[in-house]
């Protein structure tokens, strides 16, 4: 669990960090430092998935998860979700801004035509950050992930890699967005500790052999996730999530 609240404190240290120095950062380092990460994380998935899991297993859990992946749609289901919840806060504050802007509009204008006062510039509404940055680091393969293997391997290093990779993101969010970013380090807690949660709890049921099998399979989508930020390619990870529980059902069958 100490992984995932230091995941949480990187995205409010980055968040304070982005609030305070944030527009000060130059573009061209917040993109190198983005590449450095996404580096570091094609390394940690590189040697995670170095074992000596038995390679057809792997790759039959990889073909099995994605199918199950892709047939439940949940890489397309969780960009949706995303999407939606980021509309529907947004059209809120559209509706506010602009029935604030009316009752402004109604008191600030004089009596005389020539001393019309000037609307302040309005701040952006901590609604947007929190749900904006939610979305982003709780939604992500890499935040499941890394929470099973921390559950079941006491290996956090998955996270550790998220933990940088969510500071840096969230430093530049915040530099726009304040506040809310912060805010959002709250719920990240909770749901990856959730899936720590049900990891360790599950990992006395399993062999060793699921367990290498687990990392194996994770350790490939972390380098998914890696080439992704590094490359700007669109593998769809999300469609791989199942992968890392077949493992799971193979070992409760007694099939590995």
């Amino acid at each position: 669990m100490i992984y995932n609240l230091i995941n949480g404190a990187a995205v409010l240290v980055g968040g304070l960090l982005g609030m305070l120095i944030g527009k000060l950062l130059p573009k061209k380092i917040s993109n190198t430092l983005m590449k450095a990460i996404a580096l570091g994380v094609m390394y940690i998935g590189i040697s995670t998935m170095l074992t000596d899991a038995n390679p057809l297993i792997v790759l039959l859990c990889l073909t099995l998860g994605v199918v199950i992946g892709e047939l439940l749609r949940i890489e397309d289901g969780i960009n949706k979700l995303g999407q939606y919840i980021e509309n529907r806060v947004r059209k809120n504050e559209q509706e506010k801004l602009k029935t604030s802007r009316i009752e402004k509009n109604q008191t600030d204008v004089s009596l005389t035509n020539d001393s019309i006062k000037l609307m302040p510039k309005a701040k952006s509404n901590i609604a947007t950050g929190f749900v904006s940055s939610m979305i982003l680091f709780c939604s992500g393969s890499m935040a499941i992930v890394g929470s099973i293997q921390a559950g079941l391997l006491n290996d956090g290093s998955t996270l550790l890699a998220k933990s940088v990779l969510d500071g840096v993101v969230g430093m530049i969010y915040a530099t726009t967005m304040g506040f809310g970013v912060l805010l959002s380090a709250i719920p990240l807690i909770f749901y990856q500790g959730l899936f720590v949660l049900l990891a360790s709890s599950i990992s006395g049921l399993l062999s060793t052999t699921a367990i290498t099998i687990i990392s194996t399979v994770g350790g490939i989508i972390i380098l998914g996730i890696g080439i992704n930020l590094m490359f700007d390619t669109k593998i769809r990870i999300g469609s791989f999530i199942p992968a890392v529980f077949i493992p799971i059902i193979l070992s409760v069958l007694n099939l590995i």
